[in-house]
């Protein structure tokens, strides 16, 4: 531990499903790997007689496995401040739990209607000097209150202190969708729209919203993860390179990606929900809120001008996949045999479940004829004892390094461009189960361009030539 390491980590909403799934399993495998070595202070309001330790077990029974010796140095760390959000006497008794600690990080694993009652009791009793604050997504619901939210934020703590956690960021594939960009020097001649036709984002999942229809008619597939997960994503495709190594300089870039991106109008959306969706528990008989949203976007830069970028999420799709599809221009001229119109050259960016850069070209089929067929070069990352999103953000959190962690500017650049469609100002069209969404997704699409769907895992395989990333050989 450093002299600019946080000291004490302190979890609002110890006893929440949050807590639950994601961050007991961060803490003890933090510990397993010798990242982690401070208090670890709880803080709810429960019924009396709650058991922490035993709750922090069967988190960790049931979400990635209990191991004995990490989980024993947890528990010994474990304290718990029962106490409501807005009573001072609650943040009292967190300053006692504190106890030496003066760089404490705290994370607000609650609604963000609590965030201000939480920040303020903090700031009355002292707890927030020297501290650093994680907040979970969503930042808001739309621009204003995502304003709003930064304000109550800023109130407290600089923005330097602020590290605002989208779990998505944290993945391996992702961060490499980045390494793979500037790390490769034949890639920038062809990154930009002389080259480029066309982009696809799609993030699909088979299944529906697994009973959490309450929360999800308060968010709906734009809020979820179009504003925040997938344009960072296009970000990270269409930044320039950063200017130097420090976290800011590659965030800055991120930023002017955001900028540059045209708002959204309702011509560039389609909305869709999915048959049976309004009979899930907690969702309104006569519900508006989208399980599938497909949108149209154009960066306004000189390297991306005229590129559309369609953007993809739904629920029950036919396969839990994201990908991205960088479509390459076709040949000027049909030098050899007469190519498909829809047979390009592509880079493809499968981001999960199975992670792996494909390069889709063009080969002469054995024989005398001068005749072509597709096959895809295939790249893909060793095994490796992966660190989990929320063990890499965590421990980023409690180093102070703010690079994996969405800026405030970044929030609100992101916010203003879905801002236009929110509010159900598109219509919602029913698609079936176990399909590709709506058939007027299709109206998005321009220039005889169209829809290219993942494939499962098993399908991938047998039918495309694969070559597996070994050492270079000296």
């Amino acid at each position: 531990m450093t002299n600019l390491d946080s000291d004490a980590f302190v979890f609002f909403g110890a006893t929440g499903d949050l807590a639950f799934k994601q961050i007991f399993p961060a803490l003890q495998a933090m510990i397993r790997h010798g990242h982690f070595d401070m208090p670890i202070i709880g803080v709810a309001k429960s019924a009396p007689g709650l058991d922490l330790v035993a709750r922090a077990r069967e988190s960790l029974e049931q979400h990635g496995g209990l191991d004995p010796e990490a989980f024993k140095v947890l528990s010994a760390r474990l304290q718990y401040v029962n106490g409501d959000y807005g009573s001072q006497q609650t943040f009292r008794d967190l300053r006692k739990a504190l106890g030496s600690a003066s760089r404490p990080l705290y994370y607000l694993a609650i609604p963000p209607d609590l965030f201000a009652t939480v920040v303020e009791g903090l700031a009355h009793t002292g707890c927030d000097k020297g501290a650093r604050v994680v907040v979970e997504k969503p930042f808001g619901r739309d621009l204003a209150s995502a304003q709003e939210l930064n304000r109550i934020l800023r109130q407290s703590f600089k923005e330097s202190a602020i590290f605002r956690i989208d779990h998505y960021l944290g993945k391996e594939a992702v961060q490499n969708l980045l390494y793979f960009r500037f790390a490769n020097s034949f890639l920038e001649p062809i990154w930009n729209r002389n080259h480029v036709r066309s982009v696809q984002v799609t993030m699909a999942e088979t299944f529906g919203v697994q009973g959490r229809g309450v929360l999800y008619e308060e968010l709906g597939a734009i809020r979820d993860v179009v504003q925040n997960h997938m344009l960072s994503v296009v970000a990270l495709l269409t930044m320039e390179a950063p200017t130097g190594r420090d976290p800011d300089a590659l965030r800055d870039e991120k930023q002017r990606a955001f900028r540059a991106m045209r708002p959204l109008t309702p011509a560039d959306v389609v909305r869709g929900q999915f048959r049976g969706y309004r009979d899930e528990r907690g969702v309104a008989a006569d519900s508006q809120i989208e399980t599938f949203a497909a949108v149209r976007l154009y960066i306004d830069t000189w390297r991306w001008a005229g590129v559309p970028f369609y953007i993809r999420a739904g629920k029950q799709m036919p396969v839990t996949a994201t990908e991205v599809m960088v479509e390459l221009r076709r040949p000027p001229q049909a030098v050899f045999d007469v190519i498909d119109q829809s047979e390009t050259n592509y880079f493809r960016f499968r981001l999960s479940p199975n992670v792996s850069i494909a390069l889709g070209g063009r080969i002469k089929m054995p024989g005398e004829a001068m005749v072509g067929e597709d096959l895809e070069l295939i790249l893909r990352p060793g095994s490796a004892d992966e660190m989990v999103p929320y063990e890499r953000l965590l421990g980023d959190a409690i180093r102070g390094d703010p690079l994996l962690f969405v800026r405030e500017d970044g929030v609100e650049a992101a916010w203003g461009v879905v801002d236009p469609i929110l509010g159900n100002v598109t219509p919602l069209h029913e698609y079936e189960a176990n399909t590709w969404g709506p058939v007027e997704t299709d109206q998005l699409m321009s220039d005889g361009d169209r829809w290219h769907n993942p494939a499962t895992a098993e399908e991938t395989q047998p039918s495309r030539d694969c070559v597996e990333r070994q050492p270079r050989k000296a």
